[in-house]
């Protein structure tokens, strides 16, 4: 076959679409499930051409994590510590990692965020722990040299039956003359065939420091590598085999730094016992719980500050630090709230009550003349805009230690 029509092009309004050969040869990529859309496809044979680059620089597995033409995360297949397993989220997957599945584990934990509906490009073979992982995240399709049986089952089973499932031919190779249309017209260049890998590249090194050790080379290939496949001006982030912030499509090279720069501390800063050892409901989206991580190591924290790890007295006196200054009319009355359940509840951020009696505290002392004399009215004008506030909406994916 080296014709296939698609959907739709970006857009839906952009029909007719497809994707063919112009020398009639047949398309080197098969569909094993799905139905791929055109942003699907320059996904998947961009993604390929990164991990194709990285395995043959690297000699190791490689994979990569594609959003809209830009990696996300690109990473090779080297073992994961207790750490990066428990923050990637594999750490309860209940099968031995491969190496191609440390590969993607790594491309996708290092930004969540961003790879949250990726498209997946694998340089090896797709294994059962890989497809494992693929299948409790969201993506919108993978594409890879083979699949064992096993996983190929697991992966038609993803999103009733439509993932999209793509598998590319290794001994293609393009024209070396490539073509594409602006507004009518026909721009033709030779394709991008610089070898990243050639030694010619650590020759002439500017720093003082001459010694550069082969973990340092290999880094320096895969950020070369992943930036050879992002768009506009780029910075790129590489440690331990894995980018860990890639600032991509940015006019301002200087925008694309602090990008790159921002995603490499929350990479850091996600290592945190205090971020690793947060508490989570048992059902909570990982998803959510990926935005609710960014948020609290993030300059608004307080939107979702709460030490689960510590007694609920130490959230109680956060909560109201910036609305009183005198703590010791605190101190006079803590006693009392704490012994009082609904007040408990509602001031320490949900202890017992699983995140809804806060609501039930208000409707009960709706009446301003029923508050008892020990609580202040501005406390409970506090609470009413408390409840109303987005930061309430993050305590439902905590619950008290």
């Amino acid at each position: 076959m080296n014709e296939l029509a698609l959907k739709y092009g970006c857009n839906p309004n952009q029909k007719p679409s497809r994707i063919f050969m112009n020398n009639g040869e047949e398309l080197p990529i098969e569909v094993l499930n799905g139905r791929p859309g055109y942003i699907n496809f320059l996904d998947a044979l961009n993604g390929w051409q990164l991990v194709r680059e990285l395995k043959l620089a690297t000699g190791l597995p490689a994979a990569t994590s594609f959003k809209h033409v830009s990696p996300a995360g690109a990473a090779v297949g080297l073992p994961l510590s207790d750490t990066l397993s428990k923050i990637y989220f594999v750490d309860d997957l209940g099968v031995e990692l491969s190496p191609i599945a440390c590969a993607y584990a790594r491309a996708r934990g290092a930004d969540r965020m961003s790879s949250y509906g990726d498209f997946i490009a694998l340089s090896d073979t797709c294994d059962k722990a890989t497809a494992l992982m693929i299948k409790r995240e969201v993506s919108d399709g993978v594409i890879a040299p083979d699949y064992t049986e096993e996983a190929l089952e697991i992966l038609k089973d993803k999103r009733k039956g439509t993932y999209n499932v793509l598998k590319i031919d290794v001994n293609y190779k393009p024209e070396p003359v490539e073509s594409k249309q602006v507004y009518g017209v026909t721009f033709e260049q030779g394709r991008n065939e610089v070898d990243l890998n050639d030694d010619y590249l650590f020759e002439n090194i500017p720093t003082q420091n001459k010694n550069i050790t082969p973990e340092a080379r290999r880094d320096l290939m895969i950020a070369l590598i992943t930036l050879k496949y992002t768009q506009s001006n780029s910075v790129c982030y590489v440690k331990d085999g894995q980018a860990i912030g890639i600032g991509a499509g940015q006019q301002s090279r200087i925008h694309c730094t602090r990008l790159a720069g921002n995603k490499a501390d929350i990479w850091w800063l996600r290592q945190h016992p205090k971020v690793m050892n947060l508490p989570w409901v048992e059902k909570i989206r990982r998803a959510d719980r990926d935005n609710t991580i960014d948020i609290y190591i993030s300059d608004d924290y307080e939107d979702v500050y709460y030490d689960v790890s510590q007694d609920s007295y130490n959230y109680w006196f956060w909560m109201f630090e910036k609305e009183f200054e005198n703590f010791d009319w605190l101190y006079e009355h803590f006693d009392w709230l704490y012994e009082d359940e609904e007040i408990e509840c509602f001031f320490v951020g949900n202890p017992r009550a699983e995140g809804h009696m806060c609501i039930s505290t208000i409707a009960h002392y709706h009446d301003m003349s029923e508050v008892p004399d020990q609580i202040n009215e501005k406390i409970i004008r506090f609470a009413k805009q408390f409840i109303r506030s987005d930061t309430y909406r993050y305590f439902s994916a905590y619950r008290s230690s």
